[in-house]
């Protein structure tokens, strides 16, 4: 079985075309910070799946790290993000990231954005594994909902950018080893070829890989999937931080339970009311996610229970609503009163850590296309994302790769016309019964790619996906139900594969059959690549045999 280049047929002398100076792909706050610091002589195209709201940017309930207490300092923040990412970030990107938040905050100031606000000061919240208050939030818990409200006004105000909702890119074009743009579907119709001078790949995550997970339905892993379609790096694949609290309620879609709830000062006892926290690291709650949602599957092991569940009743109850008023609405529907229930949570697949390796500028591998948010690995995170650092990506990497495109676009020989690329209708169009896959696969990455691991549970999900792509890879689909299992799959079988290779526990990774870690031997990354040859790939995780990751 062959991996296609392309998802769909073509021929780009009998298709639509449109044109643009930058093509920004993905409306979250990484594509939209993008957007904005793109010259305002250029044309931009913002091109999102959905409407601008529908990011797992704006589902972002915490807030954002920055320091700005006159008590805190940039050496604090760094020391926290680098212990949390288990000694695999890259120490000069977090400085770079760290230095430069104050002026990302104070920037969405400037744009409109209303931070909650204390004696005239931005209020600052604390979570697991900061020293210092730092976290700025906005509405309570409705941080990223705020914060994109803010920024989709000032983009929509700018004359220079276009942006077209409820269009699916399919695949990137390439064409002479660069990045001419990309195919394009609006509003479910024929394919659309845009040509870019450079394009910024700014798609989001992959929680839909996961039954368990705090992710929107859009995130379905398209970015990192067409990225590797077109022969461009990845790298820390193995690595999804599976977020510790996360709504547990039977039949109910799963919602997150913000970091910041713990911050308060919550408590996770488990079904016999035990706070069992304590007992497996001294920072109890404030302990970083991988910590905690690790102990969560243990103590639900050993209470044979499905969840445990987040306490506040010892908490001033009017401050709790007052702090965390969507959470109580939301558990208020299902007649929890957080101020004296317990919540139950268990841990789901929240932030993607690994994706599209960047520089400092959010340069990939592939000539013409840069990449910022989510769907990249900048080296910031490490083995495990500090809590309320990925909004700080997003503008600290967006406002560079945005920069960097639009300075690249004007210069050189940038000739705008469409290159003649065909790829042939070859593979099978019958009926395909895509939501039985989709769930077959969501259940097996919960239950053997999940929070544990072990090298016997990841090869039967690497065979398990195999078979699976065997006869869905095979197919051209018509819709994006279809292109988005495609992707699922792709990005998965790549997880899965940098999983075996990582015989080692560091971080989100967690192998029960090598419960610890060495870093002479693993402090490195995996990447995964593959070449293009003839519109097809080479090799790929969805072959036989499976490619072995690469050390860098």
């Amino acid at each position: 079985m062959m991996t296609p280049r392309y998802l769909v047929p073509f021929d780009t002398r009998h298709a639509v075309h449109r044109f643009t100076d930058v093509l920004i792909i993905g409306g979250g706050l990484a594509g939209l910070r993008a957007a904005n610091a793109v010259d305002s002589h250029q044309r931009v195209l913002v091109v999102t799946k959905d409407v601008l709201r529908e990011s797992n940017s704006t589902y972002a309930q915490g807030g954002i790290a920055s320091v700005l207490d006159p008590e805190d300092r940039f050496e604090n923040h760094i020391r926290d993000t680098l212990v949390a990412g288990a000694n695999l970030c890259d120490a000069d990107v977090v400085n770079m990231v760290v230095r430069e938040g104050p002026g990302r905050i104070e920037e969405l100031v400037r744009w409109g954005t209303q931070f909650d606000l204390e004696e005239g000061e931005l209020e600052l919240g604390r979570e697991g594994g900061h020293s210092h208050e730092r976290i700025v939030h906005a509405q309570g818990d409705a941080t990223g909902a705020e914060i994109m409200r803010a920024v989709i006004q000032r983009t929509r105000s700018l004359k220079n950018v276009c942006i077209l909702e409820n269009t699916f890119t399919i695949d990137l074009l390439t064409h002479g080893g660069q990045c001419r743009g990309a195919i394009v579907s609006e509003n479910g119709g024929p394919p659309m070829m845009v040509w870019a001078k450079e394009t910024i790949l700014c798609t989001g995550g992959a929680g839909q890989i996961f039954r368990e997970s705090t992710n929107p339905p859009v995130a379905t892993a398209d970015g990192s999937s067409l990225a590797y379609r077109a022969g461009v790096q990845l790298s820390d694949m193995e690595f999804m931080q599976f977020h510790p609290t996360v709504l547990y309620i039977a039949g109910s879609s799963r919602s997150l339970i913000t970091e910041a709830i713990r911050g308060e000062g919550a408590y996770l006892v488990d079904s016999n009311g035990h706070r069992f926290m304590p007992d497996y690291d001294q920072r109890a709650e404030l302990a970083p996610r991988d910590v905690v949602s690790q102990s969560i599957i243990r103590q639900m092991q050993a209470t044979s229970h499905p969840c445990v569940y987040l306490d506040l009743s010892h908490l001033d109850g009017r401050h709790v609503v007052a702090r965390f008023p969507g959470i109580a609405d939301l558990c208020g529907k299902f007649g929890l009163d957080i101020t004296s229930d317990r919540i139950p949570v268990r841990p789901g697949a929240h932030y993607m850590l690994g994706g599209v390796t960047v520089d400092r500028q959010g340069r990939t591998s592939l000539p013409g296309l840069w990449a910022a948010g989510e769907v990249t690995s900048s080296g910031l995170h490490g083995a495990n994302r500090l809590a309320s650092n990925s909004l700080l990506e997003g503008l600290v990497y967006g406002a560079a790769a945005g920069g960097a495109a639009s300075r690249s676009a004007s210069e050189g020989d940038h000739e705008m016309r469409a290159m003649e690329i065909r790829h042939p209708a070859t593979a099978s169009t019958e009926s395909f019964d895509i939501d039985d896959v989709r769930i077959s696969l969501k259940s097996l990455m919960g239950r053997l790619v999940g929070v544990q691991r072990d090298g016997e549970g990841l090869q039967k999900a690497a065979d398990t996906i195999r078979s699976f792509a065997a006869y869905a890879m095979n197919h051209q689909f018509e819709d994006e139900a279809g292109w988005e299992l495609q992707n699922l799959l792709t990005t998965a079988a790549i997880m899965v594969s940098s999983a075996l290779v990582r015989t080692e526990s560091r971080g989100v990774h967690f192998r029960s059959d090598h419960p610890t870690h060495n870093d002479d031997q693993w402090r490195r990354h995996l990447t995964v690549q593959i070449n293009v040859d003839g519109g097809y790939p080479q090799r790929g995780p969805l072959l036989e045999p499976d490619p072995v990751p690469t050390a860098r």
